[in-house]
């Protein structure tokens, strides 16, 4: 079952049922992407959003383990050693001219923004373990005492 957008909002904490009915019948008219109208339509914050599409997408895509990939070392000069450590992103191989990255369900925000902004060409993302991919990136880009960067879940929100 694919989860939805406004589901993952609703579980949340974020939106009511009834808000995401609201939202759904505006983005109807507008085409305007479903989180962006519930941030105009309610004032959430676009972390919040961010959060919840990475939870959808990662539900949604391939989960790995990077000792079963062969990594292609074309793409390993595409990210510096800093880069992959501060980023959580470990590239694997060009898939249909796509890079395929991989990366953990709680970095994804932040491997996605780095790249996004970074890369002139698609990327996408497989999810692997946190200690997977800080093994994996220990033996590609070594770094001593290399750590990857706390979770990006609950960043930035408060208790209420």
């Amino acid at each position: 079952m694919e989860l939805r957008l406004g589901h993952l909002l609703v579980r949340n904490g974020i939106l009511e049922s009834s808000q995401v009915d609201r939202a759904l019948i505006e983005q109807d008219r507008t085409g305007e992407p479903f989180g962006a109208t519930c941030e105009r339509l309610f004032g959430i914050d676009p972390r919040d959003v961010e959060r919840a599409w990475a939870d959808q997408y990662a539900s949604l895509t391939q989960k790995i383990s990077l000792r079963d990939e062969v990594l292609d070392s074309e793409v390993l000069s595409l990210l510096t050693r800093r880069q992959a450590w501060q980023f959580g992103a470990m590239p694997i191989r060009w898939d249909g001219g796509e890079l395929m990255v991989a990366t953990t369900s709680d970095l994804l925000v932040r491997a996605h923004r780095f790249l996004s902004g970074t890369l002139t060409f698609p990327v996408f993302f497989v999810m692997t373990s946190r200690e997977d991919l800080a093994a994996t990136l220990q033996r590609v880009y070594p770094l001593p005492g290399g750590a990857l960067p706390s979770s990006e879940a609950g960043r930035g929100r408060t208790a209420a």
